[in-house]
């Protein structure tokens, strides 16, 4: 008798998706610090944007995603321009004034204004032990931010916070307006063609790349290259997948634990050293995750009760 393979459990695949995602973008932090030495910021986004739609395209064309339905187009929209390109550019604009570290702890205060904006704008529940876990995370950050600053030479740039707390509302923006149009598409059709929407808000660029590609060191191309595929096509697709089985405010608390991956890669790519103020930090950022993440046992078997189909409604479920 032939036995098939099991399918891993959706609750698996929605970890596995979310873990790809914070690590890849905790990369990213670092990939933009050396790629910013040789690109400017509008040419850096919008070779990033142009090597993961390529990336991106070809995904779609051979799933067969098709055309996005008319009700997706709105967020897609809004999320292509906002998130894919305003973010893209005011955090590759800020981390020329502001170290990886404290670009990825500023950027990581969306999460708190996404929340808000999803109990606002989607109606999305503000549980406590969310509120909770955020507050703490919230505390690591600060701490961590602390923790440079004292320990760096106080050179950091006010305009170099500002673009990372600005890229840090379109972040919060851009997830919120995505939400929707996952109702209606597919997380790769919402993703491809937000990227795309992001490449045409970006091509006033083109210019700028263009003179600065024969310019620029092999490496600093490579790195372009890495934030395309990786971190954008890769990670936001896994993003979105997670987007469309989970609450935006509890997936964006998430990404708290991405401050204290960027110290991490820092510290074995750059050669920073963190403090042990910089370390505790990090990891109330991780367990801030661990809070807003937890459910006692009995809510978990509750909420697996209401989620099970009623007996002859499995055929109305599946699909």
């Amino acid at each position: 008798m032939k036995t098939f393979p099991r399918a891993l459990p959706p609750g698996l695949l929605i970890v596995g998706a979310v873990c790809c995602t914070v690590f890849a973008w905790a990369s990213a932090f670092v990939s933009i610090r050396s790629a910013g030495a040789a690109y400017s910021p509008g040419a850096l986004a919008l070779g990033r944007l142009l090597a993961a739609s390529l990336v991106l395209v070809a995904l779609l064309l051979l799933r067969r995603g098709g055309l996005p339905p008319r009700g997706a187009h709105r967020g897609i929209l809004l999320s292509g321009f906002v998130w894919f390109g305003g973010y893209t550019v005011a955090l590759n604009w800020g981390e020329r004034l502001v170290d990886a570290g404290t670009a990825s702890l500023l950027v990581n205060t969306g999460p708190i204004l996404m929340a808000l904006l999803a109990a606002r704008l989607l109606g999305e529940a503000l549980p406590p032990r969310l509120l909770s876990g955020m507050a703490v995370s919230f505390v690591g950050a600060v701490v961590v931010g602390l923790s440079m600053s004292s320990g760096g030479d106080g050179s950091t740039s006010v305009l170099g916070v500002a673009l990372c707390l600005l890229a840090a509302v379109a972040y919060a923006t851009g997830v919120v307006a995505q939400k929707p149009a996952l109702s209606f598409g597919t997380p790769l059709q919402i993703t491809t063609y937000s990227c795309l929407a992001g490449t045409v808000a970006c091509l006033p660029f083109a210019g700028q790349l263009v003179a600065e590609v024969p310019r620029a060191p092999l490496s600093a191309t490579l790195n372009m290259v890495y934030l395309g595929v990786v971190p954008t096509a890769l990670a936001f697709t896994t993003w979105t997948y997670a987007l469309a089985r989970m609450p935006a405010g509890k997936l964006g608390a998430t990404t708290y634990a991405v401050p204290a991956i960027v110290v991490l890669l820092s510290w074995i790519l750059l050669g920073e050293v963190p403090a042990w103020l910089t370390l505790l930090g990090g990891l109330l950022c991780l367990a801030g995750v661990a809070v807003s993440r937890y459910r006692p046992r009995a809510q978990e078997v509750s909420a697996e009760r209401a989620d099970a189909p009623a007996p002859g409604a499995a055929g109305a479920r599946g699909r």
